[in-house]
């Protein structure tokens, strides 16, 4: 949708409100009013629709009717969904968008429409506020995440061509990975964050062929966020069935720090890998009816001083009785890593192997 010079929307909304004809010789006896528009308020990461009620002062077909949103720096964050070709008649319509999310904080809602000459036309507009998400562990809020309702913010807020974890910075053949890490191997659409894996054109330093793939760190970002003791990191993945994959969230810093969230192999497909290297405890969680190749699964940890706590779809599953330790911190880790064989296959084919992420959250 195209933003309208501030005038022209001053003009439509003040046009709008007293009922007065709209300008423009295509519909220069046509006003359209807005009954209604929610949401008014919704809960930061907690989907969402829209709805939109006008009339017109008579009927006719407009070629697009939607909902519209704008954050405080102007940026476009519109419900999806726009409805095309609606009769909009004195007796009204109601429009609802598809669903979407939104982290907290404070938005300009308005309903849109476009004639039949391709205009846009913005209707009066309105305070939508996002309130922050209560936390899935009691006392805690949102205090960082990222919905990937966005293009990924490389630099800002996730680096994706480098990482201390790894020997060489792109790539680590020393920890029986195949990995070479591309910004390019990490997309975003729908609100969900698609890494795919494909055979590289590097050859590793042990001789065997890389695959080019992403990863997602804060290490070294301008934001530079660290999880710290005491903060619940939780993300959903819809875990891949590709031989080979090897998909984790994890914790780095200092060439150590690290906990493992969950580590996955679609060889052992109803298991996930828990571990805390940093006061030594780990468990393998199995599940046939949560955990599987191709599946959705909630993973949520609490960085406790004195135990790390796991939990799958909201229920707690571990706790390990040795936690972090008081004044801890790291940057966090989401990635598709690809075995070279040593402990679990490699992959079987040169076909891309896939992993999706809804979305990563921390509350403190």
């Amino acid at each position: 949708m195209r933003q309208l010079p501030l005038a022209r929307v001053i003009a439509v909304a003040a046009a709008t409100l007293i009922g007065l004809p709209l300008a423009g010789p295509a519909l220069a006896a046509v006003t359209v009013t807005q009954d209604s528009l929610a949401p008014t308020t919704m809960t930061a990461g907690v989907p969402a629709k829209a709805t939109l009620t006008v009339h017109s002062s008579s009927c006719f077909t407009a070629k697009t009717l939607g909902v519209g949103v704008r954050d405080a720096a102007g940026q476009n964050l519109d419900f999806p969904g726009n409805a095309s070709n609606v009769r909009i008649c004195p007796s009204g319509v109601t429009f609802t968008s598809q669903s979407r999310t939104l982290p907290a904080g404070s938005y300009t809602e308005f309903g849109f429409w476009q004639d039949s000459a391709n205009v846009w036309h913005n209707l009066p507009s309105r305070t939508l506020t996002v309130s922050a998400a209560p936390g899935p562990v009691p006392g805690k809020s949102l205090t960082w995440s990222d919905e990937f309702n966005a293009p990924i913010a490389w630099g800002s807020t996730w680096v994706g061509d480098k990482t201390s974890a790894y020997r060489y910075g792109d790539h680590n053949p020393d920890d029986n990975k195949l990995d070479w890490l591309t910004t390019g191997a990490v997309g975003v659409s729908g609100g969900v964050a698609t890494f795919t894996a494909k055979p590289s054109a590097h050859v590793l330093e042990n001789g065997k062929q890389a695959w080019d793939t992403g990863l997602l760190t804060t290490e070294g970002s301008t934001q530079g966020f660290q999880v710290r003791t005491g903060d619940y990191v939780e993300t959903r993945v819809k875990l891949p069935s590709g031989t080979g994959a090897w998909p984790a969230l994890w914790t780095w810093k200092d060439g150590a720090n690290e906990i493992d969230s969950f580590e996955y192999h679609p060889d052992n497909p109803h298991l996930l890998e828990l571990t805390n290297h940093i006061r030594p405890a780990s468990t393998y969680y199995t599940d046939a009816n949560a955990v599987g190749p191709d599946q959705w699964v909630t993973v949520g940890t609490l960085f406790g001083a004195n135990s790390v706590d796991w939990y799958v779809n909201g229920v707690k599953i571990f706790s390990d009785g040795t936690g972090v330790g008081t004044g801890w911190s790291a940057y966090l880790i989401l990635n598709l890593s690809l075995c070279a064989g040593q402990y679990h296959p490699a992959p079987s084919g040169s076909g891309p192997i896939t992993f999706a992420v809804d979305y990563v959250r921390v509350y403190r």
